[in-house]
């Protein structure tokens, strides 16, 4: 199972969710950067309103790529602490990544949303998409975030994942979607023929134009 792209995942992403489609009390939000272009294909199937959600990795002082938590708006953070004691990372080297990730996190609301509020939460059936779901430490601060915004339902909704952090996940969501759980699971980006990276300008251009769209559908 290979998907083209990101665009194709999320086309057929989307027939996962059709039965929210047309509805007032669903919105879509991205988990930027890869998650953008998967969550448009989404919300422009589901005919809902689209906004990014900016979550970070924490990374692992010496092995960025390693995450040992995540953080979300709101001052939510998790953390693997698998993870945190079998490295012994201390208490003060995971306030220190969190705070630099704290003021990155801000930065980029600011750049991908520019002057426009964030889409309301609160009483709201909330898609969260990405673009697949490996340790699923981002996904899980994003979910403590939603839950701790008010939102009536929280969806995570993926297009690959490894089985084991779908099943890690499930318990924390509402309604847990994962288009394929293929075994063995190495890397989100075996799944993808084209994996390039997604730019700022690519994630911007496609809020927008959404906006425009589902303005003009309303």
């Amino acid at each position: 199972m290979l998907y083209r792209d990101r665009a194709d995942a999320g086309r057929e992403l989307a027939k996962k969710l059709a039965e929210y489609r047309d509805r007032d009390d669903v919105i879509v939000l991205a988990l930027p950067r890869g998650g953008v272009p998967v969550a448009y294909e989404v919300a422009s199937a589901l005919r809902a309103p689209l906004d990014v959600f900016v979550v970070r990795k924490l990374g692992t002082p010496g092995q960025p790529e390693l995450a040992m938590g995540a953080i979300a708006p709101g001052g939510v953070r998790v953390l693997n602490h698998d993870v945190v004691e079998a490295l012994g990372v201390p208490e003060y080297m995971i306030e220190e990544v969190a705070r630099a990730e704290a003021e990155e996190l801000q930065r980029r609301e600011r750049l991908y949303r520019g002057a426009r509020p964030p889409l309301e939460v609160l009483g709201k059936t909330v898609i969260v998409v990405d673009d697949g779901l490996a340790t699923g430490s981002t996904m899980r601060a994003a979910a403590a975030a939603l839950r701790q915004k008010g939102a009536k339902k929280t969806v995570v909704a993926v297009p690959v994942a490894a089985a084991a952090s779908c099943e890690s996940l499930r318990g924390e969501v509402d309604e847990l979607v994962c288009g394929a759980t293929p075994e063995p699971f190495w890397a989100v980006g075996q799944w993808y023929r084209n994996f390039g990276q997604t730019s700022d300008e690519e994630v911007r251009a496609l809020l927008e134009t959404s906006e425009r769209q589902h303005r003009a559908a309303s």
